[in-house]
């Protein structure tokens, strides 16, 4: 049984989902921003800004679980 100190590393498969899902965050970030800018509404732009908020968040939280594991990350694909 693995402790929640002891992490396995990722695989190159993993990795790449990660890197795809961070660029979706990114994109999807820039997307909410830019239609909140976009928008008249301010109860729209509110809500935009908190969705774009929340994508930011996740892109954090995806790059410090990358830099959590980049120590025992694999040097070859696997």
């Amino acid at each position: 049984m693995i402790s929640n100190h002891q992490m396995e590393p990722l695989t190159f498969k993993e990795l790449d989902y990660i890197a795809d899902c961070i660029s979706n965050e990114a994109m999807l970030a820039k997307h909410c921003a830019a239609t909140a800018a976009a928008s008249k509404h301010p109860a729209i732009q509110q809500a935009l800004m908190g969705f774009a908020s929340r994508h930011g968040q996740h892109m954090d939280t995806l790059v410090n679980m990358l830099q959590a594991h980049s120590g025992i990350a694999p040097a070859q694909p696997q």
